[in-house]
């Protein structure tokens, strides 16, 4: 069984940054998709990055592009999701989750396992 768990969400002033975590059980980060979404209330679950198992393609959103990086630890079986330049834009509760299959999905209603999301605020 799929089970994903975020960390390291928190307060931040805007340029500042965060790191979260994405701690996986039920399958190995190299063998499968891993992504991170965003939500904020009342907006769709909006893509940030996904890293897909096959030769470890990355695709990141054009507005965490630059900022954002993604990567994983195949020994501790966990995501990572570096925020860097954080902006009054990025706010949101960030969740991790994963399609079951080696490439990943790209609409957030194609991902079946999600973790229950870390909450990251911007401060100006």
């Amino acid at each position: 069984q799929v089970h994903l768990v975020e960390s390291g969400g928190g307060s931040v002033q805007a340029g500042g940054s965060l790191r979260l975590s994405c701690s996986v059980f039920g399958y190995s980060v190299s063998n499968f998709c891993t992504a991170w979404f965003r939500q904020v209330p009342g907006k769709e679950r909006e893509g940030v990055v996904r890293i897909d198992a096959v030769g470890g393609i990355i695709s990141y959103a054009n507005s965490v592009r630059g900022r954002f990086t993604i990567s994983r630890d195949n020994v501790k079986n966990t995501v990572f999701l570096q925020m860097n330049s954080l902006k009054p834009g990025d706010p949101a509760r960030y969740y991790c989750a994963s399609n079951g299959g080696r490439f990943c999905a790209t609409g957030p209603s194609q991902f079946g396992s999600w973790g229950q999301g870390t909450q990251v605020t911007v401060s100006s």
